[in-house]
């Protein structure tokens, strides 16, 4: 009898070659989002340098990559924002047109894609039921 050794499955953050892709992802959705009149205003008060670190450290887990986030959970987060669904989509279409961009597998910008729609309603306005 041989015994072998199962490959160890690589992550989709593996996959796309990690924290340098990650980053570099990131640094081209903020210029595209930064660029979008209808989406610029919501990051006129925010620091940039902190927003593309968390961003990168969020994209890091949704592709299996090491979580290292240390910040607010997203309903915490975004509903003061009041961010309208029109306007979560759009962030969606420019995180899917980057990653397209850089070339991504089509099956991990699915999966990417799969994780905004689970969390939308933690992001738009009115997403999150009171408490109780």
């Amino acid at each position: 009898m041989t015994v072998t050794e199962e490959p160890t499955p690589v992550s989709h953050f593996e996959r796309i070659g990690g924290t340098g892709s990650v980053k570099a992802a990131v640094e081209l959705f903020y210029d595209r989002v930064l660029a979008d009149p209808e989406l610029a205003g919501y990051f006129t008060e925010v620091d940039m340098a902190g927003q593309r670190r968390h961003m990168a450290q969020m994209l890091t887990v949704v592709l299996g990559g090491p979580n290292e986030y240390r910040g607010r959970d997203l309903a915490t987060a975004h509903q003061p924002l009041q961010i309208p669904v029109a306007h979560y989509q759009q962030v969606g279409g420019h995180l899917t047109a980057v990653l397209t961009q850089l070339n991504v597998p089509g099956d991990v910008i699915t999966d990417v894609q799969a994780v905004l729609a689970q969390v939308q309603d933690q992001v738009v306005a009115g997403g999150r039921q009171a408490d109780a």
